[in-house]
């Protein structure tokens, strides 16, 4: 590893799996100290609370949630540099059988929490002058799929969202952007990638013949926390093996 996140602060959202526990490993090789949140427990994780890691409990839903979070980095290393908006849900509908608390579920996780956190987050990033905002998005940012109503519409949401703060923060040295993850092997896929027609039409629609790993999402998330990208902003950076360039 290059060190490349040596001496920066971060906090990774569903970090206890999937693309999250990823990011987080990928954080911590390349020099990162970091909180890493889930609401489930880190046991089976693979990551250890230690001098550069803080594990920490937390349903980003409640109310008191953005200022648990936000408090508990600050006091274990004293600054907030990167945030990564990972923590997500995916609860199938269409508009005719998608229930108005599946809906109001999936944008709470999805769209609520990600705001109030970002919200809390942002002054301390300001006063560093430098930061990095990045927001967990979906191929699905772009366009619509059968029984995904809600999920759609959450993922199209973190686009603008993420487009907004570009707009506002630049000024302050502050980037943000969101990544676009295709079919991935992550618990989160776990109940669609059992049913074999649904993985074989994405090995079908992916030039690259194969599911993504969460550690290939990983290396993007890496990618925008680095001074190398200092000047992507606003950007939505697709990771699906080329899917969605392809009929």
């Amino acid at each position: 590893m290059t060190a490349q996140l040596a001496g920066k602060i971060a906090i990774v959202t569903g970090a206890a799996s999937g693309i999250g526990l990823a990011i987080a490993r990928l954080y911590l090789a390349e020099g990162a100290q970091l909180l890493a949140v889930d609401r489930d427990s880190f046991d089976t994780s693979g990551l250890e609370a230690g001098d550069t890691l803080a594990l920490l409990v937390c349903d980003i839903t409640e109310p008191d949630a953005p200022q648990r979070i936000v408090e508990a980095a600050l006091a274990r290393f004293g600054r907030i540099d990167i945030l990564v908006n990972n923590a997500g849900v995916c609860l199938p509908g269409t508009i005719e059988d998608q229930t108005p608390e599946t809906w109001a579920r999936t944008m709470a996780i999805n769209v609520t929490a990600p705001f109030l956190l970002t919200k809390a987050a942002v002054p301390h990033l300001k006063a560093n002058g430098w930061g990095r905002i990045i927001n967990l998005g979906s191929i699905m940012s772009d366009f619509g799929g059968p029984s995904l109503c809600a999920y759609g519409t959450s993922k199209h949401a973190i686009a603008g969202f993420t487009k907004s703060l570009a707009a506002d923060l630049g000024k302050s040295g502050i980037t943000a952007n969101y990544i676009q993850p295709g079919a991935i092997l992550t618990p989160l896929a776990a109940p669609s990638m059992s049913d074999p027609a649904f993985r074989a039409y994405w090995e079908e629609k992916t030039p690259a013949g194969r599911i993504g790993e969460p550690e290939e999402v990983a290396a993007a998330a890496l990618f925008l926390a680095t001074e190398g990208a200092s000047y992507v902003n606003g950007a939505g950076l697709k990771v699906c093996g080329g899917a969605i360039s392809r009929f």
